[in-house]
Formats: C-alpha cells, sequence, structure tokens
C-alpha cells in the first residue's frame, strides 16, 4: 500500500502554530499576572542553590517530596545560572515539547492526521503559563511518548513511564496500565524494572539510601488543598460563613483548608484514590478478558486512571490538569489511526464516540477554567470570591465527568467486546505508533 504523500502546507501551519503557543505562554509565563513560575524561581531555584552552596542535595542528602529525577531538570535548568533559572527552565520545556511535537510530526499526512497535534497545543494554550511553569510540564511529554510507542516498543514504553514516574509519582499508575494492556507485557515490565533499578544503583551509590524513597511518606501528613475536588464544598461552606477557612502551610509551601472533619476527609484520599485506580484496572482487566481489544481498552483505561488520580487527590494543583493530555492525545492518535484502518476498533466509540472528541473537548473546557482560576484569579478563589468559586467547582466537576466518559466507556466494552484480528493493538504500516 502506497503512503499518503505529506501534506507540506499542514506541516508548516503546525509548526508555526507550536512557534506562536509557546511564545504565548513564555509571555504569559515569564511576564504574565500572578506568580506563574513562583515554583521555578523560588522553590527549585532554592533546592538547587542549597545543593550548589551548602552540598545538601534533596533526595540524597534530606528527604524530598519528589522522586530523584526531578532533580536534574532543575539542575539542568540552572546551567545560565540561578538567576536565570525562570527563563532557561521555559526553553527547556519548549525543548522537550518540541521533541514530541517532532514525533506526532512524523505520521502527519493530511488534514485529518493533524488533529491530534491540533488539539494538544490548543489544550496548552488553554492550560496556560502553568502549562510551562511546573515540573508537570516535562512530565507530561514522557508520559504521552510512553503510551504512544507501547504498540510498537513496549520495553522502551516502561522506560519512559517509569522515567516520568521518578519525576513525579503519578505515571507508576500507567506503567500498570501499560503492563496491563500490552501483549507485550514482560517487555514493560522488563524496562519499567530495569530503569528502577539503575536509578537505585546510581542514588544509592551518591548516599541517598536513605533518602530516595522518601517521597512515598513525605507527603503522607499533608492536608486538603483548596483547589481538591473534595475542598470544594467546604469553599463554598466557609464562603457562606461555616467553620472552615483557607490557611497557608509554610512548611509545605500551599494553601490548605482547615475546620471540621477536613483531616478526615484528607486521610480518606489516599485510600480512595487507590481504591479508584484498582476499581479502574478491573474494568479494564474484564473487558480485556471478554474480548475487547487491547487498542480499545488502553486510552479510555489511561484517561479514567489520569483522571481518578485528579479527582481523588487531596492536593489537586493547576498542573495537574496537564496530565489529561497524554491520554487523550493517545486517544486522538489511535482515533485517526482507526479512521484510516478499515475495521480497526480502537476504542474512539467506546469513550464518547465520534474519535474521542466528547473526552478531547471536555479537557479543553478543564483546562481553560483551570487558567482561569491560576494564575489570575487565584487570589480572589482564596478570598472565597464566588466568580472564582464558580470556575473552580466548575472546572472540578467537568473532571468529574471526564472521569464518568472514561468508566462509561469502559463498561460499553466490557458490554460490547470488539473482536477480529484487526482490533489488536499494533504500529501502523509504516511501522510506527499509530
Amino acid at each position: 500500500m502506497t503512503r499518503a504523500p505529506r501534506s507540506r502546507s499542514v506541516i508548516g501551519g503546525l509548526v508555526a502554530v507550536f512557534v506562536i503557543v509557546h511564545a504565548v505562554l513564555a509571555v504569559l509565563a515569564l511576564a504574565g499576572p500572578g506568580d506563574p513560575l513562583g515554583d521555578v524561581v523560588g522553590v527549585y531555584r532554592f533546592w538547587v542553590e542549597t545543593g550548589l552552596t551548602e552540598g545538601r542535595w534533596v533526595g540524597i542528602d534530606t528527604l524530598w517530596v519528589y522522586p530523584i529525577l526531578a532533580l536534574p531538570p532543575m539542575l539542568l535548568a540552572s546551567v545560565f545560572g540561578t538567576a536565570a533559572i525562570g527563563p532557561t527552565w521555559v526553553g527547556l520545556v519548549t525543548l522537550v515539547d518540541a521533541a514530541l511535537f517532532a514525533g506526532l510530526l512524523r505520521r502527519v499526512r493530511t488534514p485529518r492526521d493533524a488533529v491530534p497535534v491540533a488539539w494538544w497545543l490548543g489544550f496548552l494554550l488553554a492550560l496556560g503559563p502553568v502549562a510551562v511553569g511546573r515540573i508537570d510540564a516535562l512530565v507530561a511529554p514522557l508520559v504521552a511518548a510512553g503510551l504512544l510507542v507501547l504498540a510498537r516498543r513496549p520495553a522502551l514504553s516502561g522506560v519512559l513511564l517509569t522515567a516520568a514516574a521518578w519525576m513525579k509519582v503519578w505515571p507508576a499508575a500507567l506503567v500498570a496500565v501499560a503492563a496491563l494492556v500490552s501483549r507485550g507485557r514482560a517487555r514493560v515490565v522488563a524496562g519499567a524494572a530495569g530503569f528502577t533499578a539503575a536509578v537505585l544503583v546510581v542514588v544509592i551509590a551518591l548516599g541517598g539510601a536513605r533518602s530516595v524513597l522518601g517521597f512515598l511518606t513525605e507527603q503522607s501528613d499533608r492536608g486538603l488543598q483548596v483547589e481538591a475536588p473534595l475542598a470544594t464544598p467546604l469553599l463554598w461552606g466557609a464562603a457562606a460563613g461555616g467553620p472552615w477557612r483557607v490557611a497557608w502551610s509554610p512548611r509545605l509551601l500551599t494553601f490548605q483548608i482547615e475546620g471540621p472533619g477536613v483531616t478526615a476527609l484528607a486521610a480518606a484520599t489516599t485510600p480512595a484514590l487507590v481504591v479508584a485506580v484498582l476499581a479502574l484496572l478491573v474494568l479494564g482487566l474484564l473487558a480485556l478478558r471478554r474480548g475487547a481489544a487491547p487498542a480499545a481498552v488502553l486510552a479510555p483505561l489511561a484517561l479514567g486512571v489520569t483522571v481518578a488520580l485528579i479527582v481523588a487527590n487531596k492536593v489537586g494543583s493547576p498542573q495537574f490538569i496537564g496530565w489529561l493530555a497524554a491520554p487523550v492525545l493517545l486517544g486522538l492518535v489511535l482515533a485517526a489511526r482507526g479512521r484510516g484502518s478499515a475495521g480497526a476498533d480502537t476504542g474512539a466509540d467506546a469513550v464518547g464516540g465520534g474519535g474521542f472528541r466528547i473526552p478531547a473537548l471536555l479537557a479543553l473546557v478543564s483546562a481553560a477554567l483551570t487558567q482561569a482560576v491560576y494564575p489570575s484569579s487565584y487570589d480572589a478563589m482564596l478570598a472565597l470570591q464566588p466568580a472564582a468559586l464558580l470556575a473552580l467547582t466548575a472546572r472540578n466537576l467537568v473532571d468529574l465527568a471526564i472521569l464518568a466518559v472514561a468508566v462509561a466507556g469502559l463498561v460499553r466494552l466490557i458490554r460490547q467486546p470488539a473482536a477480529g484480528p484487526a482490533t489488536e493493538l499494533r504500529t501502523s504500516r509504516s511501522g510506527r505508533p499509530g
């Protein structure tokens, strides 16, 4: 079968949009309202300067809230001096996004193929400066790449997803998703285990044996952050004069809600999160056992697990919404592949139908509402002003809707399993992940 020639006008248009979007994000991050690079120029720089001046490195010499691989990007962003860490960080994120963008462009032949790439760029713009202003901005592209290469290179997928998990914990759940869905699960597990072993050997050799897993317990006593979905009713209660209030935690450098029942609610989030992820994995397993194609299960399961980690979380920072980019981008890419392969079942119809459009649209709305709250209206939200609370509430409800769509998609696959060789998780005819 002859491959369609690449459309230079489509490629050129996407490149132009990429440049414009990242220029806008850079301006918003470096000179926009609020403090979108506050973590980078404040907290990240402090950690790096402490290591450089005092020789005490977080994650090695002291316990740290992040896994150890979050530190190298912070060091890399300080290569021109810690005073320039802000613009250097934005440049680093742009380079990582460019690497994912280049990989996505390799499969673009027609305007229809460009839809996933265009959606991703629109999502970044909708999310705003937080899309380049946190460590999650580097994690999400890694996760997207790991999911997209799963069919062709499961071992590399395991490595990429595990590397992301050693920067922020949440991608570890997607390692489980990849291992469950992929027919090359042994290679996924081998890649993940091999990479983890390498990290442990290096960190222990550097003297970090006591600190390397500290991130698992360092935030165990964290309270309920104001942006977390579970905090939303309490925020409205506080605005109505109830016994709850917003308070700053100097140790955790975040705003939390305090008052009756908050401690118990925060403690319940971790087991609730674990149960939610396990329940979704069980649904994915049932769908596979009922005969659904791995390709049909992968996108809704990855989406469901990702959004469950957001809605059941006691943190709820605005950068968490950036996590949605990876599973939605995957769903759109698989849907585009399915439209070009007769009989292929990629799960697009299971999750909202119409080529994954419903979760893609909801994710855009969630991102836009997140930017409406952070950074420009964040102070208004902390002051419990109704307009800001409405935007936050709407965002959290949209995230719940995304979870519902993903769960419904998995249930639909269980009830109406796909069948046939054309439904297997596989690469495109070109050999690239479809």
